[in-house]
């Protein structure tokens, strides 16, 4: 029943695609003969992995059956076949015989799924292969060579990947697996940190750390601080896989405002509480400089990457996480920021409106893709500016309404020290020494307003800053006087 297709590739004679029907039979077979095989090799194959289209539509029966709780077996199988109208494209009665007879046991069951796995997978590297060829000489000359580069790049992750977790149809019963499965290793740890941690107590303790497949939006209005707090959550997490030696942690950041320099420079002043303007104008001391050298080679080896890209696309975004995950891992993706990104096609017709939701679509369905978390900057609309309270609001967000509603945690930053920096009254009036008094109450303090969360709480928590060090940290409070860590 195997068939043979001549096949032609960079003038390679391929007279047959890969596959195997004997271990095909011998599956089927041992189903057949004993059902509770089905369980074993349910999460190596399914009917897609088969070559033989007759074998497809046996397996996808068999898999109906015996989810219903009822047998599937050579007679079983014929009389439903009969009522389809559709014995004979399985081969007939004869052919369910044949594969009865043709039964292994359990263990050598488990390693024909895997020899049926394992050439699915080599037929959809050679058909993807032949999408390749035909899209660099059939697409449209409006597609370029790097979007052609990011589809296969994509597709291959997509193979690499088959087989490796759950997706498509599942049921309920899989799905309360999953979800007890997480609740157990929540109470099994120390914390009530589950996800990535931020080293930020408090915006843990509300969020349960940073949870695979969330996108996560910090917005701000300029110099609140957003890029200093994505900055100072990404090295944490990196320094904290370092530790760990816990390559899944990674994390990649994307830095399209500042170059990788600027960033670095930015990281090295908050470890080694150096103002980053001395370090770039070299205002150092001897002992700053031994500081600098020291911090250095502490943060050497921290598992961060930097991509400093300006204007890229969604899809290069895409591309360049997928190649990371492939080859170091990958825990979590910073974008620094989301006005700045690229659609992956860009149309004259479309509204930024329209771009930005393209934009925050493809990121929630690379945080589901590659099972990360990834957080997102973004800037505020003027019209806080205009408010008597700065505080920001939801319908502040930029293009806010596919931003909403794709994030599954919306956080903005605000510091009630800047505004009020502004509006310094003149010195030596009543309004002066009230501002003076407010000033010190607020100095170093920020909020961090947790607007959305899909799965948790809202709510507002207090971090302390170091504009000097570019520096965030947790905020303590105590009867007599306010202090930070």
């Amino acid at each position: 029943m195997s068939s043979t297709v001549q096949f032609k590739s960079n003038n390679i004679s391929i007279k047959e695609l890969p596959h195997n029907i004997e271990a095909e039979q011998g599956l089927l077979g041992a189903i057949l003969i004993n059902n509770d095989i089905i369980y074993d090799i349910l999460d190596i194959v399914d009917e897609n992995n088969f070559y033989e289209p007759a074998h497809k539509l046996i397996f996808n029966v068999i898999t109906k059956f015996t989810s219903k709780g009822q047998l599937a077996s050579p007679i079983t199988l014929k009389s439903f076949f009969e009522v389809e109208k559709n014995l004979e494209d399985i081969g007939g009665s004869n052919y369910l015989a044949r594969l009865a007879n043709s039964a292994v046991s359990l263990d050598f069951a488990k390693n024909y799924a895997q020899i049926i796995y394992d050439l699915s997978i080599r037929r959809s590297l050679f058909e993807l292969g032949g999408k390749v060829q035909f899209d660099a000489i059939e697409s449209e000359i409006n597609v370029g060579p790097n979007e052609l580069i990011e589809n296969a790049e994509r597709d291959l992750y997509q193979i690499s990947e088959k087989g490796s977790s759950t997706s498509g149809v599942q049921n309920f019963t899989s799905a309360v697996d999953e979800a007890i499965a997480l609740a157990k290793k929540a109470f099994e740890k120390d914390s009530s940190v589950v996800g990535l941690s931020s080293k930020f107590r408090d915006l843990d303790n509300k969020l349960g750390g940073f949870h695979p497949s969330d996108l996560i939006i910090i917005a701000g209005r300029p110099s609140m601080g957003k890029t200093s707090l994505a900055t100072n959550i990404a090295f944490n997490i990196a320094k904290e896989a370092f530790h760990n030696k816990d390559k899944d942690s990674n994390i990649l950041f994307f830095s399209l405002e500042m170059s990788s320099e600027q960033l670095a420079t930015r990281i090295l002043s908050e470890q080694a509480k150096i103002s980053s303007s001395d370090i770039r104008k070299g205002n150092l001391s001897e002992i700053d400089l031994d500081n600098l050298v020291s911090v250095s080679k502490d943060i050497l080896e921290i598992p961060l990457f930097i991509d400093d890209t300006p204007a890229i696309n969604v899809g290069s975004i895409a591309s360049r996480a997928r190649k990371l995950k492939r080859k170091e891992g990958l825990g979590a993706i910073v974008i620094d920021y989301l006005q700045l990104v690229r659609p992956s096609k860009s149309s004259r017709n479309e509204t930024r409106v329209l771009e930005i939701s393209d934009i925050t679509q493809s990121l929630k369905a690379l945080a589901k893709e590659l099972n990360i978390p990834i957080i997102a900057l973004s800037q505020l609309s003027r019209q806080v500016e205009q408010r008597d309270d700065k505080k920001p609001q939801l319908s502040d967000l930029r293009e806010s309404g596919s931003i909403e509603q794709d994030s599954d945690v919306v956080m903005f930053i605000f510091r009630e020290e800047y505004y009020l920096e502004k509006s310094e009254p003149a010195l030596g009036t009543s309004d002066y020494i009230e501002w003076q008094q407010k000033m010190e109450e607020i100095h170093g303090q920020a909020d961090l307003l947790i607007a959305k969360q899909r799965h948790g709480p809202t709510g507002n928590i207090k971090l302390s800053f170091e504009r000097k060090y570019t520096r965030f940290g947790n905020f303590i409070s105590n009867s007599e006087s306010d202090s930070y860590e």
